[in-house]
């Protein structure tokens, strides 16, 4: 059951009209905070980051299925989070799943992983629209500094 506060800071990003990818962060950022305080562990960022999303959508936040290229495994967990949105998990389920989870190294939430994760995800993307992100986030600092 995701924390009080990320449901806040999601609907929070909801009401301001943010992307459900922005509103999923929220989920995403109290995932790694879990593996850092050592409630459990993640076999990489990218399960961590899965994770997160996963919480997302059962939360009710309208996440795209993940990608076609995606596992089949995952394609079905997505599924059915999506019809189970709302509720609780059965117990028996929870309990392996964390109990799976606490086995799990716990380097996935460093910050090298996760940089090593965030380069990766760029370098998927086609040059024109890592571009236009880097132009968009110049514009913000312009803004930002401006301001100040």
């Amino acid at each position: 059951m995701p924390e009080k506060r990320t449901l806040d800071k999601a609907r929070k990003a909801k009401r301001e009209g943010k992307a459900p990818s922005t509103q999923a962060g929220a989920f995403v950022e109290e995932e790694i905070e879990h593996i850092r305080e050592g409630k459990h562990g993640a076999r990489s960022a990218k399960q961590a980051i899965a994770i997160g999303l996963s919480k997302a959508r059962r939360a009710g936040v309208k996440l795209p299925p993940p990608p076609k290229s995606a596992s089949e495994r995952t394609q079905r967990s997505a599924k059915s989070a999506k019809a189970r949105a709302g509720k609780r998990p059965s117990p028996s389920r929870s309990r392996a799943a964390k109990a799976a989870l606490k086995d799990e190294p716990r380097a996935a939430a460093s910050p090298k992983a996760l940089s090593r994760q965030a380069t990766a995800a760029a370098r998927r993307r086609p040059a024109k629209v890592r571009k236009a992100a880097a132009g968009r986030a110049a514009k913000t600092r312009a803004a930002t500094r401006k301001r100040r």
